[in-house]
């Protein structure tokens, strides 16, 4: 039987569901949000969610527009009351902030406006209402206007609701995905205090004095302080991922994941699906992302052997975790940063309300944008602000990770003299050399400890460090498990003399015996004869290196052919 095709990407409800995609049904949250609703709902979750799709999924079922028939045999048909009442029944405007992403403000304005005026051709036919008066059409007609003032500008959702309610004779729904993304890329470059001001009072227009609005979702990434973009605005009502409400709609439950991998043949994949992408806690309910379950899912249905792959990783600059690692250089934060990337949890009072040019003041303020923006995750009860904060999964122990090697090899750089001296302890057998340097640099970076991770990643580890300071001798050859003798050798130096080669080979003493695995490791190139290449194209000289690492000591031998 041909299967469902996986929505990679797509973020329309009515094309998911005709084009017949596969489709984890969260029309309960329409039931759900109709029986529990407030005048302005902000929905607050980390990207990559199901935010957007949640919100094309309310337009496709309020707006008189569309198919409404795509909701059959869908969880909401079952409320056949509430569909009765309110299914097409409403006008809607629906809009996304995501695209707004520009260097300068005067760009940045140029994009909303002309999101504005796609918003309003939506409504075209309002030109040719006879419930609008001649002064209404001219109105409509300048919100169509690529010359638009800051003025028009932001009372334009207010002047287009007022004008869809007339038409309709109901009041208007408004729906504004992303709202915070125009304010993180006016941060970004610099123009934040006109941007902020813009958003402030087109939303301030449209949902603080707007007798035709019914009700507002908008949805974003973070929760931006009140008194900064929500002033004044008293019906708002925020639910993050911190509370227990709508907490099963944003994220796919346990059940859903069982129930796609079963669909598309994949359930023995389901422990490594859980290990790398499950683990985030919205309210009380433990979630797994939906893009990293789609993505590795469609790599499945055509090899079930692929290994699990950090897809969130290109979706963003990841640039909280590169600051958050930055703050390293303080001891404690490293021990903090040691034990949750070991799988441990760090207790830590979390404020989500803040302001863009506030979130990297303070170490604090970083540990409350890690856990928004789903870097960190809560585990177990909050008391009041003291949260519970952990790493979700292996994906984003991975950014964790990927982050602390390039911190530490921007570091290393800088100290020159230290690297060219264990290059020299290297190339001369001066072993005490090279274990006294390797285990300074060692207490230096953040480590990998014993619990969370299998013995090769560890492995994985202490070999990047290795590269990372060997990166100096741009003049030597570096080659990383390449191919030689009869397998793979871990770490391979040719120096530029021309008539000598190192050969290095790491392990992890998983218990603790630095000794025992220095020895397996000079055994290993031994018995794969790693140095027969290097033989045969004449080189005179090979170090053999074993290096044994384990935390934050190593250990050192030599054999010399």
């Amino acid at each position: 039987m041909l299967k469902k095709k996986l929505p990679i990407g797509i973020e329309n409800f009515e094309d998911i569901i005709k084009e017949d995609f596969y489709y984890v049904d969260k029309t309960r949250f329409i039931a759900d949000l109709l029986h529990d609703w407030g005048a302005v709902n902000l929905f607050t979750r980390p990207r990559r969610f199901g935010k957007s799709l949640n919100m094309s999924m309310l337009e496709c079922f309020f707006s008189p527009q569309g198919d409404k028939s795509i909701f059959d045999g869908l969880d909401i048909s079952k409320e056949t009351g509430l569909c009765e009442e309110y299914m097409g029944k409403y006008p809607v405007i629906s809009i996304s902030l995501k695209g707004i992403d520009a260097r300068s403000y005067e760009m940045a304005y140029q994009m909303a406006v002309q999101l504005i005026i796609d918003a309003a051709a939506k409504f075209y036919f309002l030109l040719d209402s006879e419930k609008l008066n001649t002064h209404d059409k001219a109105e409509y007609g300048d919100l169509l206007s690529k010359t638009m003032n800051e003025a028009l500008f932001c009372s334009s959702l207010k002047k287009l609701s007022v004008m869809l309610e007339k038409h309709y004779g109901e009041k208007v729904i408004l729906l504004i995905d992303e709202y915070d993304v125009p304010l993180a890329k006016a941060f970004e470059h610099e123009y934040y205090d006109e941007m902020i001001s813009l958003i402030r009072n087109l939303l301030g227009q449209v949902l603080k004095t707007n007798s035709s609005l019914k009700f507002a979702v908008l949805t974003g990434c973070l929760r931006i302080s009140k008194e900064s973009i929500f002033t004044g605005l008293n019906n708002l009502r925020v639910l993050s991922a911190a509370d227990t409400e709508f907490n099963e709609y944003f994220g796919f439950t346990d059940e859903e994941v069982r129930g796609l991998l079963k669909y598309y043949e994949c359930s023995e994949s389901y422990d490594t699906v859980k290990q790398w992408y499950d683990g985030y806690q919205f309210g009380n309910r433990e979630v797994y992302c939906p893009w990293d379950v789609i993505c590795y899912c469609a790599k499945l249905r055509v090899d079930k052997t692929i290994q699990p792959q950090n897809y969130w990783i290109n979706t963003s600059n990841n640039d909280a975790v590169k600051r958050f690692i930055q703050e390293s250089s303080n001891a404690a934060t490293k021990r903090e940063i040691e034990r949750l990337v070991e799988g441990d949890m760090i207790t830590k009072e979390i404020h989500q309300e803040l302001t863009y040019p506030e979130m990297y003041k303070t170490i604090d303020n970083i540990w409350s944008l890690l856990f928004m923006t789903g870097y960190l995750t809560q585990r177990g009860n909050a008391e009041g602000r003291q949260v519970k904060l952990a790493i979700p999964n292996l994906e984003i122990r991975d950014i964790f990770v990927t982050q602390i090697m390039e911190f530490f090899k921007d570091n290393v750089r800088e100290d020159g003299e230290t690297l060219n001296r264990f290059c020299d302890a290297l190339q001369n057998g001066n072993v005490a050399g090279v274990e006294g340097i390797f285990s300074e640099y060692l207490r230096k970076t953040i480590s990998i400890r014993d619990t969370f991770i299998k013995k090769d990643m560890k492995e994985n580890f202490y070999h990047g460090i290795l590269v990372g300071i060997l990166g100096v001798k741009s003049r030597w050859g570096i080659s990383s498990n390449k191919e030689m003798g009869e397998g793979y050798a871990d770490i391979l130096v040719e120096p530029d003399t021309g008539n000598m080669g190192i050969i290095i080979e790491v392990k992890y003493a998983h218990n603790g015996d630095l000794d025992e695995a220095c020895k397996e490791a000079l055994l290993q190139i031994k018995d794969t004869r790693y140095e027969a290449d290097l033989m045969d194209e004449g080189v005179e000289k090979i170090l053999k290196y074993g290096i044994a690492c384990y935390k934050k000591h190593c250990k050192v031998k030599l054999s010399i052919s």
